[in-house]
């Protein structure tokens, strides 16, 4: 029988914020020199009548999300135009139920045929991808989420349990194959963690124009009271965890950068490397090679690499490659190809033994992504899409709730960290590291506790605003 605490959207208002970066932020061939934040305002209502609004934010970053031939700018305002879209499909879904039964259900039947329409005839190489149209959709899967938590006065992830859902994971997802279905009767509050971790060790991104040490400055760096060299970083925050951007077509270059990397962070005391080579490898001897020739010429850097990040094509179903190879070497981690729970079970038949999660890809998906791959034994780690503003606040409490293999990425603060000035007034320790965490205690309240209320941020005008 349908509970009595189902919501069903009534509304949804978004908004553009654009953000330069204050260094440019290189993604595989391309370079992300600003970004639009997506930001929306979902109002919903439950069986009774009662009404309550939430928000979501996520970064629309086509660097990542889309890379292709026509122009940054050109994708950049398709994927605004999607999102204008989605607004209105979003405010007229009119299904009754929790978010996460609201979010899969939109996911499954409605955002496959926006995005076809969107796309039609067009050339393939000049289509929206499908994380592009995840990500297109996210801040309102997340606002719905947060909305659900505002009207019941309950912080989101204690709405993930029988008091609340409808359905159990046996509903959305099946085991892999051999596994007995232990999704059946269980909710995501059986498997992510009720009680939430208050500090996480924060992951510093390398990236791969970043300069590393005084040696490589030109006078030309910006001068705003920021770090500009990894050195400097390390000192600064005293981080213990860098993630180091690779090519992936130059062997040579990545294992030099691995190298260098792993120098500095050995002499500066920093514990641990992840190696993230962003799709553009399409064999796993180019790993190997790198790794191999770490563990013999860099012993101690080979011991620092937790896990290497997705180095093979993102279209997993398309690039179906054995990579059993590189994650008998170190952990290898599904990123951009981890569209689903699904996904996750193809990856771990071809020798992907971990994930990372993003909110980008939608609250929903990655807390279903998350149960599938924690009970079967997949690491998770949460990933960052330099996510400012709000957009940070669902990504930490994600890191916080499901038990990662070691902290959480955080980079805006690299990259343009005046934008979240409005937001660090009230959440300081979620937009500064220091002693190479970041602190959460100050999200506290109802939905993901972003205590909206005492932020004095002001919005550009709406461009899409829908009501029932």
């Amino acid at each position: 029988m349908p509970k009595q605490t189902d919501i069903r959207i009534i509304g949804a208002t978004l908004y553009f914020l654009p953000v330069r970066t204050r260094v440019p932020l290189k993604f595989g061939s391309e370079t992300l020199v600003s970004v639009i934040c997506a930001r929306v305002r979902v109002r919903v209502r439950d069986r009774a009548g009662k009404t309550a609004e939430g928000w979501g934010e996520t970064p629309l970053s086509v660097q990542w999300a889309w890379p292709g031939r026509t122009s940054i700018e050109h994708r950049q305002q398709v994927l605004k135009q999607f999102c204008i879209q989605l607004a209105g499909e979003w405010a007229k879904f009119d299904t009754f139920g929790h978010p996460i039964e609201i979010g899969a259900d939109f996911c499954e039947h409605v955002l496959p045929a926006a995005l076809e329409r969107v796309n039609g005839d067009k050339d393939a190489s000049e289509k929206v991808s499908w994380l592009a149209a995840l990500i297109c959709s996210s801040m309102f899967d997340i606002a719905v989420h947060d909305a659900y938590g505002n009207l019941h006065k309950r912080p989101v992830y204690e709405t993930y349990g029988s008091e609340f859902m409808n359905r159990t994971l046996g509903d959305f997802m099946t085991p892999a194959e051999g596994h007995d279905n232990f999704f059946r009767g269980r909710y995501p509050q059986d498997i992510l963690q009720r009680n939430r971790a208050e500090e996480l060790p924060a992951w510093h991104l390398v990236g791969g124009l970043d300069l590393l040490d005084a040696s490589e400055q030109t006078g030309d760096e910006p001068k705003d009271g920021y770090p500009v060299v990894l050195t400097d970083w390390i000192q600064r925050d005293e981080l213990k965890c860098l993630k180091v951007k690779l090519r992936g077509n130059d062997s040579g270059w990545d294992f030099e950068r691995m190298k260098q990397v792993g120098q500095i962070a050995a002499a500066s005391g920093v514990d641990w490397l992840s190696a993230d080579f962003n799709c553009t490898v399409t064999n796993p001897d180019y790993v190997n090679t790198i790794l191999d020739r770490l563990r013999s010429e860099q012993p101690r850097i080979y011991g620092m690499i937790l896990y290497v990040e997705q180095p093979f094509p993102y279209d997993l179903e398309a690039n179906q490659i054995d990579v059993h190879s590189v994650s008998s070497r170190k952990p290898l981690f599904l990123d951009e190809s981890a569209h689903d729970w699904r996904m996750l079970k193809l990856g771990r038949t071809l020798g992907w033994n971990g994930v990372a999660l993003k909110t980008c890809k939608t609250q929903t998906g990655a807390i279903l992504s998350a149960c599938w791959a924690k009970t079967h034994g997949m690491s998770v780690m949460v990933q960052d899409l330099t996510n400012p503003m709000l957009a940070q606040i669902p990504h930490v409490l994600l890191a916080a709730h499901v038990g990662t293999l070691f902290g959480v990425e955080t980079n805006a603060m690299q990259f343009y960290p005046e934008a979240s000035s409005v937001e660090a007034e009230i959440h300081p320790g979620l937009y500064r590291r220091r002693g190479g965490k970041i602190n959460l205690s100050t999200v506290r309240g109802p939905g993901f506790g972003y205590r909206l209320d005492e932020m004095k941020r002001a919005l550009p005008p709406a461009q899409a605003d829908f009501q029932d």
